[in-house]
């Protein structure tokens, strides 16, 4: 069928550079006719597949004429996108037999899922792992009548697609995904469909640029496919509106060689333009594998001009549709009740001619068949859609062999816990240095441009910074060849290259300022909802876990201020499914390091750990610190004054800088009310807190009382937003006795204890609580309580004072002199 433009696009920048000639198409037509008429063919019976999925449940092959019964009662799905996605699939399936090509497709459209299945059922990759989806008239059907029903195959891409790594139900991550997923693999082929209405999107006009991190010599390529209809759901895109200049001078600027697709034969034209693209690829990767690696390499990428919803119902009752926004979802969604429309809809359907596309028994006919490639090379049987099959383990170092005192060098402190500063985050370097090392071709880390900041900087010992493009020679750490760092200021760009990385085997870990996660909230989300449904699909084996470090936290952001201070991330992991969800809040270096430890190994998750990068005092072992994390939560004896029996108060933290304040607490009750019997404890896995019936890590009630005891006040001090903790412990008996505190949304430009007094977590907070909510189980403490809380009242107010005179914490703040006897 024809492509037949409704518009001109005026050129006038070197046109035959960058589309096909006439004379090129009538060449390829004369020599190639017969392989053209057979993709034609092909293309129309994936079309008629598509479109008959959107209304058919019932006489499939329009054996019969077409009554209301035949006709779905819920009309799903989206039409538009579909007869583009079948063009590209089409040819990409020429190319891949034609060159024997490892390659596969990431559908950015994912609402074009119809174009999808047709394809994924012609070629067998369905009735892989689908035993009902057999390539006949009772297959037919299952595809036909399966479509958009309860319990079968939803409008959207999903993780039940064979050859599926992204849905595409979130526009804007097809792209940095599909060059995730290139990355360190030198033989592979992405293609990527970009629809015009995605291209709008931040995080795609970002993803342009991912080229620039695209090492030829060590990479595989992407070829990028804007997919240019014109229109969205109600209203003409950006990039219809721009005329050819236009659209090549944008992406002559972000770095490609782009051709447009546009002949009225868009099968010639894209023959043509695929096997240009190819033969591009091959040269750059050639150049590069042979040591003469251009720098500013320009990739090629593709602009298919379609009309939307092409070779669909064209007008009704005088309005177009094909061409236009109206051809976007379902056209004549009325036609159970409108006649009209009815006749319209059957008219089209027919219009591809079922009945020379299928034999009696329903079977596609051979020459259709034969344009789908064969075994491990059809894309929805390409082994690194599978991650989980493709994924190895990777090779960790011993974490003892990096373990941090908790004691000061000093031989006068030698056995005093917290005497020894450490940056949690500088020690974990060294290990993750060993972890590179040993991994040089699967691991990976993505950074928005903040790693030296966050203390990780280091690794730039044994790796550098990955970039394509022309650098200076004074600029540090950073290289053309063989990076494991990727920075790049657009954490949307660095979730979809992790998420593809990831999904296809390898490993990788991401790093980020705390108040800007959240940024990738919804991308998350969507990772989490994958991993949700790959749980329930026996042949989607989990792959290495989404691995988050959440650093340049709140309490130590007091030097740039209110805007750096949002842990809100962490609430949003906590709406995810229990099986997926992981939140951990190590209180010190060894607790850190045996966390990402753990983190590496696990499977199918999202790992939330929250580190801070400031000095702060050790308090473990890495013996401590293992048993510690593999609990989620202890009671450090040695902190505490209950001797093991019922205390008066429990204190617990949760996070670095809130624990901090509660050992800090703990140390001057010790030395000022020893009546006061008090248990301290911290909390390193979050999720221990949750029921053991609604988490696999929480605590079941016997275990959850034996840390926290049964009817005693307990006193949380909390990274984040109390709501978080108020979340967990829904449903837990008594819980009237916890009080939480937290970050309460104050902030600004000051000091690190102010901080903690401004959000009421700071120790003389918890020493105030404390008294008053142990008073009633202690009388001896109750006969003094209001003069000691008195007293800390005031000594809060001078501190306060003395922070707002000086501008800086007062020393005995700063100090850490504790007394904890290892």
């Amino acid at each position: 069928m024809k492509n037949v433009s409704t518009e001109n696009h005026p050129t006038t920048v070197a046109q035959e550079f960058f589309r096909s000639t006439p004379e090129e198409i009538s060449q390829l037509r004369k020599e190639q006719h017969e392989l053209l008429e057979r993709l034609e063919t092909y293309w129309r019976t994936v079309t008629y597949l598509a479109a008959s999925e959107l209304y058919l449940k019932d006489n499939f092959l329009l054996r019969e004429p077409l009554e209301k019964d035949h006709i779905k009662d819920r009309l799903l799905g989206h039409w538009g996108t579909t007869p583009g996605i079948n063009l590209i699939y089409t040819h990409l399936n020429r190319l891949i037999r034609n060159y024997d090509l490892d390659l596969f497709l990431v559908t950015g459209p994912g609402h074009g899922a119809p174009a999808n299945l047709a394809n994924l059922f012609l070629e067998g990759s369905l009735l892989e792992f689908y035993p009902d989806y057999t390539l006949d008239y009772a297959g037919v059907g299952q595809l036909l009548k399966g479509f958009s029903w309860p319990g079968k195959f939803p409008s959207h891409l999903f993780p039940g697609s064979p050859g599926a790594i992204h849905e595409g139900g979130e526009l804007g991550y097809a792209l940095a995904t599909a060059f995730g997923a290139v990355m360190d693999n030198p033989d592979l082929i992405v293609a990527c469909i970009v629809g015009d209405g995605e291209a709008e999107s931040g995080p795609t006009a970002t993803a342009w640029h991912s080229t620039k991190f695209l090492d030829p010599e060590e990479s595989g390529a992407v070829l990028p496919i804007l997919h240019l209809n014109g229109y969205k759901i109600a209203n003409p895109t950006i990039y219809g509106t721009m005329d050819d200049d236009e659209l090549y001078s944008l992406f002559r600027g972000y770095g490609y060689k782009p051709r447009i697709v546009e002949d009225s034969d868009l099968h010639a034209d894209m023959f043509l333009a695929l096997d240009w693209a190819y033969n591009e690829i091959r040269e750059i990767q050639k150049a590069a594998r042979s040591g003469k690696k251009q720098l500013k390499t320009r990739w090629p990428m593709l602009i298919l001009r379609s009309l939307k919803g092409w070779s669909g119902i064209k007008e009704i009752d005088g309005v177009p549709i094909e061409g236009s926004c109206r051809a976007h979802q379902i056209p004549a969604i009325d036609l159970k009740t409108n006649p009209n429309s009815f006749k319209l809809v059957e008219q089209w359907l027919r219009s591809y001619k079922p009945e020379e596309l299928f034999d009696k028994n329903g079977t596609p006919r051979d020459d259709v068949l034969a344009n789908c490639p064969k075994g491990n090379r059809r894309m929805g049987c390409n082994p690194h859609t599978f991650g989980g099959d493709m994924y190895k383990p990777l090779s960790l170092p011993d974490i003892n062999d990096f373990a941090v005192s908790p004691t000061s060098k000093s031989s006068a402190e030698l056995t005093m816990r917290g005497t020894h500063a450490a940056r949690g985050l500088f020690e974990l370097t060294k290990y993750m240095i060993e972890v590179i090392k040993r991994n040089p071709t699967n691991f990976r880390i993505f950074s928005p441009d903040e790693l030296v900041s966050n203390k990780l900087g280091e690794v730039f010992e044994v790796t550098h910074r990955d970039y394509q493009w022309p650098i200076k020679p004074y600029d540090s750490n950073i290289t053309n060849s063989g990076g494991r760092v990727l920075e790049i200021l657009s954490e949307h760009t660095l979730q979809g290259w992790l998420q593809g990385y990831l999904m296809t085997g390898r490993h990788g870990i991401f790093p980020s300022y705390e108040a800007f996660l959240g940024i990738v909230g919804t991308m998350m989300d969507q990772f989490a909802k994958f991993l949700k449904f790959s749980e329930d699909i026996s042949w989607r084996k989990p792959f290495a876990s989404l691995n988050y470090i959440e650093t340049s936290t709140l309490w130590r952001q007091e030097h740039n201020g209110f805007s750096h201070q949002n842990p809100s991330f962490i609430n949003l992991l906590l709406n995810l499914k229990a099986n997926i969800a992981r939140v951990y809040l190590p209180p010190d270096a060894n607790c850190l390091i045996s966390t990402m430890d753990h983190c590496f190994k696990s499977k199918g998750h999202v790992n939330l750990v929250v580190a801070n990068k400031q000095e702060m005092p050790q308090w473990l072992t890495m013996d401590e610190a293992i048993n510690h994390c593999r609990s989620g939560g202890s009671v450090w004896e040695w902190a505490s004054t209950d001797s093991g029996i019922n205390p008066d108060i429990v204190l617990v933290g949760i996070g670095c800088d809130p624990h901090l304040e509660v050992m800090a607490a703990a140390h001057i009750l010790r030395k000022e009310l020893p009546q006061l019997r008090v248990r301290v404890v911290n909390v390193t896995d979050l999720m221990i807190l949750e029921k053991a019936s609604l988490h696999p890590h929480g605590l079941d009630d016997e275990m959850f009382d034996a840390l926290f005891t049964s009817d005693r006040p307990v006193i949380i001090n909390f990274h984040g937003y109390p709501t978080a903790v108020k979340h967990l412990l829904f449903g837990r008996d008594n819980i009237n006795r916890f009080h939480i505190n937290g970050y309460l949304e104050e902030g600004t430009t000051t000091t690190p204890f102010d901080m903690a007094v401004r959000n009421k977590t700071s120790r003389f907070h918890v020493i105030m609580e404390a008294i008053r909510l142990a008073a009633p189980f202690n009388p001896t403490v109750a006969a003094k309580a209001n003069e000691w809380v008195s007293h800390y009242e005031y000594t809060l107010q001078e501190f306060r004072k003395y922070i707002d005179e000086n501008g800086k914490d007062p020393e005995e703040i700063s100090e850490w002199l504790w007394n904890y006897t290892i």
